[in-house]
């Protein structure tokens, strides 16, 4: 059996594959590892027989793959954090990640670990798989030694199972202590907003002559208003509407954001303006036109081509509404409302095409992989000279692919892949690494049990994991 996966790396890959997704289902008190059970396969195997290794062009195939895929989802959110408040939010986030780096740098001197085994518990401690990624990358490239990369994924490897489960202990601590003082609980459920839903109001006296538009960005209402029923008749709203007393008027939001505008423009209604299909009707539509990606939605010209209006947005399994300075993305399901006649002509211009959302644009896709790492191979100089740093095949593809997801589009070439495709291509790659490391490390690993040494990255691992997750819910609660 042995040579059997020795003489064939590919059955050896999907073996490991496959045999890793299995058990990273089993739950142990609730608790799974997810895809990271490859990894712990891959260990196995080549512990087991240390001949039983993937090539390297595995794991870097999957390192840039996961990566560039990563980038190019987080690039909006990324840039976007900077603004108002996720400025705040991701300098709380680099604080939660400097204090754990700050743990490991001290327990590196306490411990008397040697550098690639303090990263590699430092990755694992936070469950980090792309800093570990990037650990490997970096140390062959140093050192140009297998056995020196092989240290991070061993101490990775010891410091994982820590790492969740101490989060969870953390939050199961934390959550007891905040009951007991009275303050509210980190239970999600308890902030939880409720799904997006339609209701609909009828216009009393209070709200009559006021302009939907001026009105909605004065109180900031998060709501899109849909339909208007004035006088028998249905139309669909626009910002210059003034709402006269009687009017019924649709909107979508928050069941709470709902409730808000009704207490401030008169009664909610029994009336269901959604069923009358008579003039106005809806339609869930797949966005596969690239020439409404990266575009932000306020300029596309529904209203004025097509008298539509987007009223939700279904990106994988959220429901989110419209905002004016959003883009789309390739996989999305937008609901339009539009006259009955119209509906056709929307649902062409946004593409409503499944099979091309399952196609990649592979000039597009490949361009931009090699865009990033021609960037990784790039050599930096610090300042003060005497000192340089290459982002490497994991730094490269993931600061381009940041930077081409915030683009979405740059002429003809469409960066952004269909959320289904981008789920998939990541998820693949994420395989190919984790088994491609773990079958090259596997020996180190179990040298490591053997002899004791793995006490160390696992007590650092802890150390890590507990300090920033009870730091982080005492301080963001």
């Amino acid at each position: 059996m042995s040579a059997l996966f020795h003489d064939n790396p590919l059955f050896l890959l999907f073996a490991v594959a496959a045999l890793g997704f299995m058990l990273g289902r089993v739950k142990v008190f609730g608790v799974s590892v997810g895809v990271a059970a490859v990894l712990f396969v891959g260990l196995a195997a080549s512990a087991f027989d240390p001949a039983l290794q993937l090539p390297e062009v595995v794991q870097q195939l999957g390192l840039v793959l996961f990566v560039y895929t990563l980038g190019l989802s987080s690039g909006p959110g990324f840039f976007a954090a900077f603004r108002r408040r996720g400025a705040r939010d991701a300098g709380f986030a680099a604080g939660a990640v400097s204090l754990g780096a700050i743990v490991v740098v001290a327990l590196h001197f306490i411990l008397k670990l040697d550098a690639a085994t303090t990263v590699g518990a430092f990755a694992g401690g936070l469950t980090n798989t792309p800093a570990l990624a990037e650990a490997v990358q970096q140390i062959r490239h140093r050192s140009g030694s297998a056995t020196v990369a092989a240290a991070p994924v061993v101490a990775y490897s010891v410091a994982y199972p820590g790492g969740v489960l101490g989060v969870i202990a953390a939050m199961a601590l934390m959550r007891r202590r905040f009951r007991r003082e009275g303050r509210p609980s980190l239970a999600p459920e308890a902030h939880e907003r409720g799904g997006l839903i339609a209701g609909t109001i009828e216009i009393e006296a209070r709200g009559a002559g006021q302009a939907l538009g001026p009105l909605r960005e004065k109180e900031a209402w998060p709501v899109v208003f849909t339909r208007l029923r004035r006088d028998g008749r249905l139309s669909l709203t626009e910002d210059g509407t003034v709402l006269r007393e009687g009017d019924v008027l649709g909107l979508v939001g928050h069941p709470e954001d709902i409730q808000r505008v009704q207490e401030a423009l008169g009664r909610a209604s029994d009336a269901h303006l959604e069923l009358d299909r008579s003039v106005l009707d809806y339609r869930r539509i797949f966005v596969s036109n690239p020439e409404v990606v990266a575009v932000p939605m306020k300029d596309l010209p529904l209203g004025e081509r097509f008298g539509a209006v987007v009223t939700r947005v279904r990106r994988g399994d959220l429901d989110l509404l419209p905002d004016p300075e959003a883009h789309l993305e390739l996989g999305d399901r937008v609901r339009v409302v539009a006259p009955r006649t119209k509906l056709d002509e929307v649902s062409r211009y946004f593409g409503d095409s499944y099979r091309a959302l399952a196609e990649v644009d592979v000039l597009s896709f490949g361009l931009g992989i090699a865009l990033g790492l021609l960037l990784g191979q790039t050599v930096i100089e610090l300042p003060g000279g005497g000192a340089s740093f290459r982002l490497g095949i994991a730094g490269g593809p993931l600061v381009v692919g940041l930077i081409l997801g915030r683009l979405g589009r740059s002429g003809a070439f469409t960066w952004a892949l269909p959320y289904g495709a981008n789920l998939t291509l990541r998820q693949f790659g994420m395989v190919l690494f984790l088994a491609g490391v773990g079958t090259r490390a596997g020996d180190a690993f179990a040298r490591s049990l053997r002899d004791g040494a793995a006490l160390k990255p696992l007590l650092a691992g802890a150390c890590v994991t507990c300090t920033v997750a009870f730091t982080t819910l005492w301080v963001g609660h």
